[in-house]
């Protein structure tokens, strides 16, 4: 019988027994070998930060914000049986699926993403978080040469740093974890440095001008108001973070309005219509798939962690996110 992870409550973690599901002729079942936590939308929905009434926006999730609910957005895993109208997979292939964390599932074939060519299931696991990176670099419209201030080295924000170095840009890394700072570097940023220094090295680097843009990855109010107070005249903040239901409090004065500068919202449910013409979601997905095996992704990962452990591992993102970037949950 399949097991998922369910939250009961707010940091409440369950494994709990799912009803068995046949595949029907265009269905696929799926055995899971990996899926990754969320220190982002993930953990907010763990702590109880998301609002309560917002609807679910994946057909794989169950229950609602208000709790139980059964949440998570990227697991890889093999196929293991196809239903009889089913074209594009089969038997033994590798695939990655927008779902919770789950030992075996049956969805239909369009919910996958056949990761031929991918090396392993660790990579794959990277790909819903590099198709938001894709996103948020799209969404910010990088120039060559510009110094590009990234507040927050996570996950997404490692990847950011990535794409904006293939970009052209220059990117000064802001995190206050030395363990996501020291990755920073590995991951192409010209310079790493803590909050307190950012200023100082954006300065710097900018003779004084103030960066050309600054994306905000760190869930931070305080860092995206640090994203804020660093940019040039008619610089661009781009707030690629979601907030839940935690309050932001902004200081929006002087600095910034004489300044005029642009604050823009980046998420990947949709695409910046400036680029409809040519850019829709299948080429952006392809474009994540293709990158998963030119990125730096191996040393994200510090933990993994057995599915049956879960609990643990979401105690473990919680209370020492000085120690984690990439926590695995792993499948037998």
């Amino acid at each position: 019988m399949p097991t998922g992870v369910w939250f009961p409550a707010a940091r409440s973690v369950e494994l709990r027994s799912e009803r068995p599901v046949m595949p029907g002729p265009h269905d696929v079942r799926v055995h899971a070998i990996a899926s990754g936590v969320s220190h982002g939308t993930e953990m907010l929905v763990y702590r109880g930060q998301v609002p309560e009434d917002l609807a679910l926006d994946l057909p794989t999730l169950a229950g609602s914000y208000s709790f139980p609910i059964k949440f998570g957005y990227a697991s890889v895993g093999r196929v293991v049986a196809v239903g009889d109208a089913v074209t594009r997979v089969v038997p033994g292939q590798l695939v990655f699926v927008h779902h919770p964390h789950q030992d075996e599932y049956v969805v239909p074939e369009a919910a996958l993403v056949a990761l031929d060519g991918v090396r392993d299931a660790e990579q794959g696991i990277f790909l819903a978080n590099t198709e938001t990176a894709v996103n948020v670099v799209l969404d910010a419209h990088p120039h060559l040469g510009d110094v590009v201030a990234v507040h927050g080295q996570g996950v997404v924000g490692l990847l950011v740093t990535q794409l904006l170095r293939r970009s052209g840009a220059r990117v000064v890394a802001v995190d206050p974890i030395p363990l996501r700072r020291d990755l920073a570097m590995r991951c192409g940023a010209d310079v790493s440095v803590a909050p307190d220094g950012a200023a100082d090295a954006i300065r710097e680097r900018t003779g004084g001008r103030g960066a050309d843009l600054a994306i905000e990855v760190s869930g931070s109010g305080a860092a995206l108001q640090q994203a804020i107070d660093s940019v040039a005249f008619q610089g661009t903040v781009v707030v690629a973070s979601w907030y839940g239901t935690k309050p932001v409090t902004l200081r929006l004065g002087a600095g910034f309005h004489r300044a005029r500068v642009r604050l823009a919202s980046s998420q990947v449910g949709t695409i910046d219509p400036a680029l409809a013409p040519r850019w829709d979601r299948d080429r952006r997905l392809a474009l994540a798939r293709e990158l998963l095996g030119e990125l730096v992704l191996a040393p994200l990962v510090t933990h993994r962690i057995p599915f049956a452990r879960a609990a643990d591992a979401y105690a473990l993102v919680d209370a020492h996110a000085d120690e984690t970037v990439q926590v695995l949950l792993t499948y037998d």
